[in-house]
């Protein structure tokens, strides 16, 4: 945690520093602010996205970050597959930074209260995720879950893990490939929101999938920056 935490500042100095040399931050795009930012850092993901996502996701992009010119051309292909997630899944908030994606889905969305059976209606959804998913065949992707903190802390545990790992089972049932697949269920240790309000539980329940580029996009990505 402390040194996620020192990424995240070391990334504010670096775009702070560009924003200051150069034309600012609203000149650059995403893609263009990854590069810089992961050639400075090795972190290369925007601040704001620790209020959008939990500590888990963030430091799955930050520690798969590669950075510079392989990191601009690996924040290209993700700005392309944000792009169609956004357009075939319209239940799923899309966040796209850097070197990676944040596909984030209420839980009210895919699962019925205290349930861990995928509901039909949102079934469609996750089957247009995993569409692109196999489309865009060099990442991989980890699947957390989150509650928000009724119940005990074991139980709410307990709930991410098993909602998680039926996303993933849902997935490769789909025709992902299971190696590209892994879970985490944090409970109610990752909170977005105020758990003391009902808006703010409901954020909190949710299911993250974090894509980022394999081992096979990242030796693309050097090879096309020499």
């Amino acid at each position: 945690m402390r040194d996620l935490k020192m990424k995240i500042t070391l990334y504010s100095l670096t775009l702070a520093t560009a924003c200051i040399l150069n034309t600012g931050c609203h000149s650059l795009n995403k893609t263009q602010k990854g590069a810089a930012i992961g050639a400075g850092t090795g972190g290369i993901i925007g601040a704001f996205i620790g209020k959008s996502a939990g500590n888990t996701a963030l430091g799955a992009i930050i520690g798969g970050a590669v950075g510079g010119t392989a990191g601009a051309f690996i924040g290209h292909n993700m700005d392309k597959q944000a792009a169609e997630i956004k357009q075939t899944v319209p239940g799923a908030t899309v966040v796209r930074e850097g070197e990676g994606i944040i596909v984030k889905f209420d839980s009210g969305i895919l699962f019925d209260v205290d349930k861990t059976d995928v509901k039909p209606a949102a079934q469609t959804n996750l089957q247009n995720l995993a569409a692109s998913l196999q489309k865009n065949s060099e990442t991989n992707i980890l699947i957390i879950g989150h509650t928000d903190n009724t119940g005990s802390a074991a139980y709410n545990a307990d709930l991410s893990v098993r909602r998680a790992g039926t996303v993933k089972s849902y997935l490769s049932s789909a025709g992902i490939d299971g190696s590209r697949l892994s879970t985490q269920g944090k409970g109610e240790t990752e909170p977005i929101a105020d758990n003391n309000t009902l808006e703010g539980r409901a954020k909190n329940r949710r299911v993250e999938i974090v894509i980022v580029a394999n081992d096979q996009m990242k030796n693309q990505a050097k090879q096309a920056g020499k």
